[in-house]
């Protein structure tokens, strides 16, 4: 893979800051009548942030930066249309709150930074080896709305070998992982990275199969401005040698991105992205069909227990798993369970609905998926995720390597696919596709005409239910099936705003 300096990584996705508006005060000093009406505006700024994709010497890692057509003009408080711009920079590495981190790294300064100039086209950058910082970025304009930015990494050997995916997430300060890990072959990091002018202050739990764990250094951990911090899970607890855990990162103080990075000594490594927020359902889409080992991490952070029905959604209808048809999750504990010969031979997607429709119990979720045997194998997750509302992307999609699955769990929907131009070129296609309920359609031949380079998928829905979404990315390495799947996240490209009430009175 050619090096290319960071500064020519453009991207961000998710919303940072939207069109604002003011309160109205009358002239007898009471406030104005509420707004009535409201409108949709695309977005003007948006950010996100990129972890460290890897410590390994040979690691390759390409950047994936897209904006959909379709939204409209961002306007600022002039009226008049932005001037686009989108830019990642490189962020500063921190000690890590357990003493694994690196310490006063200062990234390589960005020369001639390349920007994304209109929405519609993949743009790509590449950066080799270990010492690839973080990254944090901002997109404003045109390009702001549902601007999103994959990072892929190939790890062809040692101990984090694998394919490791991840869309650059927006920054919060609330975020929910199952199926992380502090077992003795599994070096989990969650990375903490802020990409604001001013230091946020983070706070981390982890819960096992017997609840909250003793834990250190977890509280009040320093997140400079536009720095990362990476966090080993195993230093955090004394408690370590867990197979199984749900890490709860918060802040206290600012925003951050967070990620978590897991690398099993066996079985290969992969990010795991946010679960959705807890929720009484849950979908976890795009299993893929040839899995040979699944496993479901559920975790009920309220104070009742959790009963839950377990569903397989497949192409042909909804099906219970033999010998996994519920699953029982007691308040503040993680439970898993193994899911064997789960696909057989067919993509499908993991639908949990309360047992009793009349008590519903919010809980988080997470799959670990491995594909392969013996040493070949290669291991990925998949969160459960909302459906999409308006519009979600995923980037960095390959010819012949990537798989889309949309799945419906209640009513039939309809949805718009459109595969972008090439990052090198090519001609957008688009697709309308029916997804009946109950089931999960798969989509491989959806690719732009003339294809050269990488490309975007774009899911949008049309008509009827909701529909989950995720991309399967295989990329095979001399014998190991190495994979990733990125789940379809809303890309929050426009946003609701109360219609200003224009009669506030005369003077008299």
């Amino acid at each position: 893979m050619k090096r290319t300096t960071l500064s020519l990584i453009a991207g961000a996705t998710a919303l940072a800051a939207v069109t604002g508006f003011a309160a109205l005060t009358a002239p007898d000093g009471t406030a104005a009548p509420e707004a009535k009406a409201t409108t949709r505006l695309p977005v003007e700024r948006a950010g996100l942030v990129c972890p460290v994709p890897s410590t390994s010497e040979v690691a390759e890692t390409l950047y994936t930066s897209y904006t959909p057509t379709g939204t409209g003009a961002a306007t600022g408080s002039t009226g008049k249309t932005e001037q686009p711009t989108a830019l990642l920079r490189a962020a500063t590495s921190a000690t890590s709150a357990g003493g694994t981190g690196k310490t006063g790294k200062k990234p390589t300064a960005p020369k001639a930074p390349a920007t994304v100039t209109a929405p519609g086209k993949p743009v790509t950058a590449e950066a080799d080896g270990g010492s690839v910082p973080a990254l944090t970025g901002a997109a404003t304009g045109t390009l702001a709305p549902g601007w999103t930015v994959q990072q892929t990494t190939v790890v062809p050997a040692g101990g984090a070998r694998g394919l490791l995916g991840l869309g650059c997430g927006a920054p919060d300060t609330d975020f929910w992982f199952p199926a992380a890990s502090t077992a003795k072959d599994r070096q989990d990091y969650v990375h903490l990275t802020n990409p604001d002018d001013t230091a946020a202050v983070a706070d981390i739990e982890l819960y096992g199969p017997e609840g909250v764990l003793k834990t250190q250094f977890t509280e009040g951990i320093p997140v400079p401005a536009h720095a990362s911090v990476p966090v080993l899970l195993s230093t955090l607890t004394t408690e370590a040698g867990k197979r199984d855990i749900t890490v709860h990162v918060t802040t206290r103080s600012g925003r951050v991105g967070a990620a978590v990075a897991a690398a099993d000594d066996k079985l290969g490594s992969d990010w795991i992205a946010p679960a959705a927020d807890p929720a009484s359902s849950a979908v976890l889409p795009g299993i893929p069909g040839d899995a040979t080992s699944v496993r479901l991490v559920a975790f009920a952070p309220g104070d009742d227990d959790a009963d839950l029905k377990v569903q397989l959604v497949t192409a042909t209808g909804t099906i219970v798993p033999a010998g996994a048809d519920s699953l029982h999750v007691k308040s503040g504990m993680t439970t898993s369970v193994d899911l064997p010969e789960l696909t057989r031979g067919a993509v499908g997607s993991l639908l949990l609905t309360p047992s009793d429709p009349k008590k519903p119990t919010p809980v988080v979720a997470a799959l670990q998926v491995v594909r392969g045997k013996g040493d070949n194998t290669e291991i990925a997750f998949i969160p459960a995720t909302a459906a999409v509302s308006a519009r979600a992307t995923v980037a960095d999609n390959r010819a012949k390597a990537s798989t889309l699955s949309l799945t419906a769990p209640g009513a039939d929907a309809q949805v718009k696919v459109t595969a972008s131009a090439g990052s090198e070129g090519g001609t957008p296609v688009s697709r309308t596709v029916t997804v009946k309920a109950g089931t999960t359609t798969v989509l491989t031949d959806l690719v732009p005409e003339g294809l050269k380079g990488s490309y975007a998928l774009t899911v949008e829905p049309v008509s009827g239910g909701k529909v989950h979404a995720a991309r399967t990315l295989a990329l095979p390495e001399d014998g190991v099936p190495m994979f990733t799947v990125q789940t379809f996240t809303d890309d929050r490209g426009t946003v609701e705003v109360p219609t200003a009430h224009q009669d506030l009175g005369v003077l008299d």
